[in-house]
């Protein structure tokens, strides 16, 4: 009978000494567990291989790790599998502890193997009592001799929806090649990869190019045909996305995944993917976790949704945030064992299936934000849900040390939101969402930000004008808002630490000393008040020629800023500072352009959600894309045919 393999035990095939927590760990430090989240001690292994490990006599390993657990809970809620048979290649002496645990992260010892001669030892362990959450993992502890397990797999003889599924790994770059070919050389290495690559297409729209990076050639030798680059404009994330999507579609994949050119990767997670859409019971998109490049262990996106009362996207709620598993182990964060399903996965890894893409169309035409959010929303309401799958992940700069809402990047944050709750909130003119705006575009002119509310209110106008203006302006529009953006102060950002005059102020006492910072909602708003007020006021003349204060970011909030005439004010990730300067007619002239546009907005709102909803078959189709992509239909089609005709899958 014919077996799947689901999952197997590996180890990270980066010479990453840190990376060790999340393959393999040793016995929690805090021997209260499970009532108390503890820590665990450093796996000690007296050798490994990418999958396999040799256990010193003695020692004690826990697989209970976010790459070596399997997640039952997902593994139960959204295939037809019931029960899954875990198979061990092992020898030497020593015993394999069978763990289970339930969504209170409930701990239980299921079975002992006890390991005594060179063979395959198996068990068949049923899937159930998962509904809400829960982890089946192994340890293993060395007898007088070494513990050798050479292979560690969960297995099964259950068919898939689609027998042996294929990919294409749609990657999107603009000028990281560097970054790029790194990424393309760990998917080159995997044999996992390999069992279910289709293609591996590199859509550049930099003038950095991935073809002229030192280590392309060694990369493109590796991958032979199954590397493509395609150079095109810079459409952004979703004219990128959207032609890795239709290169999918074009060549017979089963499934696209998309990934950022800025990552680093599991590349067994492709695989894990593939292999997990496959055994769905339908049509499902299949997301990966992120980790913090910078410190690895963190991990800083699991399961997120697009909330309807705000129509915000962020954490479902009860999943980790920042979750450090160097610190805390996955066998006692109860976080961890709750199965959390949101209604969307980030780009920067995500699998779904071509058969979705043909059904609900391609990306809107949004260069960046929210593409993957709309795209996730649209699924679902299409009866394709979204599962964000533990141990499938990669590790990507996260946002805590940066905020893209403060630069060009608002134009798109605005715009992108919006439009997505035309389409899909369920609330009388999106609910929460408006009134959030008007505050935002308020707090901003209080802080003096005058470009962001002035690409905000850019971004409504265009909404304004209804939905055919995102293809027609998708490859100008980053020009036009930087221009826009460059016409007020606060976006002349400079590096140099004295590129500023020195703080100054006519006063005894220094505005650090006088600054009010009020914690109650009522002492709050009477700031807010008063700094309405102060733009009735001339700045002082000399706080044109000083700023009054140097506000480092984690004070930049408008309740400081609102009470300085100017501030030298540094950027969310240290690198360069602006400096803001209040301008009492700039603040008026954008208050009132806001006011104006928020309220056509909401009087409109029922007419351009219906517009916007009657639009999106046409502008997410592949007509319109081909036209914005410059891509010739009738050649795509005779290329697409004779990739059917040609390709076998093995």
């Amino acid at each position: 009978m014919t077996e799947t393999m689901l999952q197997r035990l590996i180890f990270s095939a980066e010479s990453d000494a840190d990376l060790m927590p999340l393959y393999a760990e040793g016995r929690l430090e805090n021997t209260e567990f499970p009532d108390t989240i503890a820590a665990a001690e450093r796996a000690k292994l007296k050798s490994y291989t990418r999958t396999s490990a040799v256990i010193a006599a003695g020692q004690y390993v826990s697989f209970a790790t976010y790459f070596n657990a399997f997640p039952a809970a997902y593994w139960f809620r959204f295939t037809p599998l019931r029960k899954v048979t875990l198979r061990i290649e092992a020898k030497g002496e020593g015993k394999v502890l069978v763990y289970r645990s339930s969504a209170k992260a409930n701990c239980y010892r299921i079975e002992t193997l006890e390991i005594d001669h060179d063979g395959t030892y198996e068990i068949t362990l049923p899937l159930a009592k998962f509904r809400d959450g829960g982890w089946y993992w192994i340890d293993a502890q060395a007898g007088e001799k070494d513990l050798v397990l050479n292979s560690v797999q969960w297995v099964t003889d259950v068919k898939g929806r689609i027998e042996n599924p294929k990919i294409t790994i749609g990657i999107t770059t603009f000028n990281r090649p560097e970054d790029c070919v790194l990424a393309l050389g760990q998917l080159a290495e995997s044999d996992a990869v390999a069992e279910v690559l289709n293609e591996i297409v590199v859509v550049d729209q930099g003038n950095k190019n991935v073809v002229d990076e030192e280590n392309y050639p060694q990369v493109k030798q590796k991958l032979g045909d199954k590397l493509r680059v395609i150079t095109q404009p810079n459409l952004g994330g979703s004219g990128g996305f959207t032609r890795g999507m239709y290169e999918a579609c074009q060549n017979g994949s089963d499934f696209v995944i998309l990934l950022d050119d800025d990552v680093r990767v599991e590349a067994e997670g492709f695989a894990r993917a593939a292999i997990f859409g496959a055994m769905c019971t339908k049509d499902t998109i299949v997301g990966g976790h992120m980790f913090s490049m910078y410190q690895r262990t963190l991990l800083h996106a699991y399961a997120e949704a697009v909330s309807q009362k705000n129509f915000w996207w962020g954490p479902i709620p009860g999943t980790p945030a920042n979750h450090d598993f160097a610190k805390l182990s996955l066998r006692s964060t109860p976080a961890i064992h709750h199965l959390a399903v949101g209604n969307y996965n980030g780009w920067w890894m995500c699998m779904i299936p071509t058969k979705t893409i043909k059904k609900i169309g391609m990306s809107l035409p949004f260069f960046i934000k929210w593409d993957d959010s709309e795209y996730g929303l649209r699924a679902a309401n299409n009866g394709v849900p979204t599962v964000s799958l533990p141990g499938v992940a990669v590790w990507h700069v996260p946002w805590t040390d940066k905020d893209d809402s403060l630069d060009w990047q608002a134009y798109f944050h605005q715009r992108n939101r919006v439009v997505a709750a035309l389409m899909h909130s369920k609330l009388s003119h999106g609910g929460r969402l408006l009134p959030q705006s008007t505050t935002a575009q308020l707090k901003h002119l209080l802080s003096s930000q005058y470009s962001v509310v002035a690409l905000r209110n850019k971004a409504i106008a265009d909404i304004l004008r209804g939905p055919e203006h995102m293809h027609a302006e998708i490859a100008t529009i980053v020009p036009e808002v930087r221009k826009l953006r460059g016409q007020y102060p606060d976006a002349q950002a400079k590096a140099e630490p004295d590129a500023f005059p020195p703080s100054r102020v006519d006063a005894k006492l220094s505005k650090e000393e006088t600054l009010h910072r009020p914690h109650k909602h009522s002492h709050r708003l009477l700031m807010a008040a008063t700094g309405l007020a102060r733009h009735f006021i001339k700045p002082k003349k000399l706080s044109r020629k000083y700023p009054e204060m140097y506000v480092p970011f984690r004070d930049a909030e408008w309740i400081v800023l609102s009470q300085l005439d100017s501030a030298v004010v540094s950027n969310s990730d240290g690198s360069a500072a602006s400096w803001y300067q209040r301008d009492p007619k700039i603040f008026r002239e954008l208050l009132n352009e806001s006011n104006r546009l928020h309220r056509e907005l909401w009087r409109r709102w029922p007419e351009l959600s219906a517009k916007y909803k009657a639009a999106a078959s046409e502008v997410t189709g592949t007509k319109a894309w081909e036209r914005t992509l410059g891509i010739d239909s009738q050649a795509a089609a005779e290329e697409s045919t004779l990739v059917e005709s040609t390709s076998v899958k093995n």
